[in-house]
């Protein structure tokens, strides 16, 4: 009983206090508006009219506030100069209202006012002005209206003006000048608007910015020189562009950034171009995006780069030497994709990695990851233990449940080896297609690489007239002179490479071949009915009937025809035109009748009729 009393004492002494205070600072600065709560903490002084279904700004009280909350209240309208008698407030908050028009010059004499939000209102168009007198401020929240566009010299007053959100506004356009004056801004965010392209122009009146936030915009290419004049960019967010599938190789030249996302776009490959100046990039994110491979000795130029994200997108294969070059990487982030494997051979140096994410991801559990979970204790997973896939051995088992003695029976691999060895040497005309086969096998699955010993020639590609079919076989189709010469095939894996070697003769054909012993051998054209050849190690198909040098002649054959026909006829046109006018459709005959009786008489009257031609 006594501490209740106690506490019941302690309650209402310090609501009196509160009281004083309050009414000591009413007396000090005035009356406090209705409904609102007036207090001061030192030199702070502060009105808080915040949810008390205000539908006008209040007035009548002293100007030495130097916070005002006129948050979640309904008021429509700001008026000009609706706060000229606080000279001294450093914020005002008009957040979370209904206002749908601010006059011009509505915030002159606030000289001192240093944060203004008005964010989640129904903002539509800003007029020019109605920032004036605003010289000292410094943070300012758009967003969350319906504002529409940004005209020429909308924040041409804010010279001080350092962090500018205007994120989910429905914004069609930003004029070029529309950001002149800004000379001090260092962060500006769009984020969910209506812009369906960078706008370029109004971005190069922020030569101050540091950090720029463009959030799911309708983009789908980033042009050349996009971001040009912004040297002091450092950070630069991009982000949820569903249709952004091109980046420019220029597209970001000029800039000097430290961090760079290009996340949650439809990237189908590394922008490898557009990356290269990066020289300072300490962090690269590229999560969300459909790239399946990162080549090997592409970022290279990324000298100072500290972290990799690719999280959360369709990686299927991290080629070797992919980040060769990048001696500062400490941390990767590949969690949430469709790799089997991490080589060892994909880094600089595994020595300085500290933080790995592979969580998220089949991975087959043999001698290419034997590296990492010899690291697992000195390597962060980000809380989340790599987990095998295959093979069933291993199957669900975390990385940090295997122990050291069992990882050499384990994590195993198989050498690749070519099956078939038996020599394959072709003698063939010019004309003929010809297939080498190379069957290797191995755990993991051989890579299968052709090289050609020609000068000027190396690797085999997968298109072309020379090239690697996609089980291995190498084929040449129409065989030429120069094409002769040895091929090696290379296979190999994880654990060993094995190779081959074959090699091709053509024969050139006579030069005195007639045309049509060309276009009509005597052993005629079949299509084989089984394209693998009884002899598995080489097989030759059939020439087929017509040659580079056949096609050119006939072509030529045709072509000469044709201008023939053409010809004559345009003969055949000249001269009926000429004849034209001259021809004679009727025809005028004179006749003598002959005597009744008989005679020959040549006395009589004659006649005269006309005839039509048909």
């Amino acid at each position: 009983m006594f501490l209740e009393c106690s506490a019941v004492r302690w309650w209402w002494g310090w609501s009196l206090l509160l009281q004083l205070g309050m009414a000591l600072f009413a007396a000090a600065a005035g009356s406090c508006p209705p409904r609102c709560l007036c207090r001061s903490d030192g030199e702070a002084k502060e009105v808080i009219c915040s949810g008390k279904h205000l539908s006008s700004i209040p007035e009548g009280f002293s100007g030495d506030a130097r916070r005002w909350d006129l948050s979640h209240n309904k008021i429509k309208t700001v008026g000009r100069r609706q706060f000229s008698s606080l000279p001294q407030l450093q914020e005002l908050d008009l957040s979370d209202n209904l206002i749908s028009m601010i006059e011009v010059e509505a915030f002159q004499g606030l000289q001192g006012l240093r944060t203004l939000r008005i964010n989640n209102n129904r903002l539509k168009i800003l007029p020019v002005g109605v920032f004036a007198g605003l010289s000292a401020l410094r943070h300012l929240d758009l967003s969350q209206n319906e504002i529409l566009v940004f005209l020429d010299f909308t924040f041409r007053e804010l010279s001080s003006l350092q962090t500018l959100r205007a994120e989910e506004n429905d914004l069609v356009f930003i004029s070029q000048r529309a950001f002149h004056g800004l000379q001090g801004l260092q962060e500006l965010s769009i984020d969910r608007s209506n812009l369906t392209s960078v706008p370029t122009e109004a971005l190069s009146q922020l030569q101050g910015l540091g950090r720029l936030r463009l959030l799911r915009l309708a983009v789908s290419a980033l042009p050349d020189n996009a971001f040009r004049r912004l040297q002091r960019l450092r950070s630069l967010q991009i982000s949820g562009w569903p249709s952004l599938d091109t980046v420019a190789g220029g597209s970001l030249v000029g800039l000097n950034l430290t961090s760079l996302a290009l996340t949650a776009c439809n990237l189908t490959s590394v922008p490898y171009t557009a990356l290269r100046h990066l020289v300072y990039l300490r962090v690269l994110d590229l999560s969300f995006n459909p790239i399946a491979v990162v080549r090997g000795n592409m970022l290279g130029d990324l000298l100072r780069l500290q972290e990799l994200h690719l999280a959360g997108g369709a990686l299927l294969r991290i080629e070797p030497a992919a980040f060769r070059g990048l001696a500062h990487l400490r941390t990767l982030n590949v969690t949430a994709n469709r790799l089997s494997t991490l080589e060892e051979g994909a880094f600089h140096s595994v020595g300085d990695l500290q933080v790995l994410r592979l969580d998220g991801n089949p991975l087959a559990c043999d001698c290419r990851l034997v590296w990492v979970v010899r690291r697992r204790l000195r390597l962060d997973f980000g809380g989340h233990q790599p987990t095998c896939s295959s093979p069933d051995a291993v199957r669900q088992r975390e990385f940090r449940d295997f122990s050291e003695k069992e990882l050499p029976r384990l994590f195993t691999c198989r050498p690749a080896r070519i099956l078939d060895r038996r020599p394959q040497e072709q003698r063939v005309e010019e004309g003929t297609t010809v297939l080498f086969s190379c069957k290797a096998d191995g755990d993991p699955r051989p890579s299968v690489t052709w090289v050609s010993s020609s000068p000027n020639k190396g690797v085999v590609s997968s298109t072309g007239r020379i090239r690697v079919l996609p089980d291995g076989t190498l084929e040449v189709r129409f065989a030429q002179v120069q094409d002769s010469g040895s091929y090696r095939c290379l296979a190999g894996n994880a654990a060993g490479n094995d190779s081959l070697t074959v090699g091709l003769h053509v024969k050139g054909l006579p030069r005195n071949r007639t045309l049509l012993a060309t276009l009509f051998p005597e052993e005629g054209w079949v299509e084989p009915a089984n394209p693998q050849a009884a002899n598995s190690s080489a097989q030759v198909a059939k020439p087929y009937p017509f040659d580079a040098k056949t096609l050119v002649i006939a072509t030529t054959m045709g072509f000469l025809s044709f201008l023939s026909s053409v010809a004559i006829c345009f003969v055949f046109m000249f001269f009926w035109s000429q004849s034209k006018g001259q021809i004679k459709h009727t025809a005028t005959i004179d006749f003598v009748p002959r005597s009744s009786m008989g005679g020959g008489g040549s006395d009589g009257d004659g006649g005269r009729f006309t005839m039509k031609l048909i």
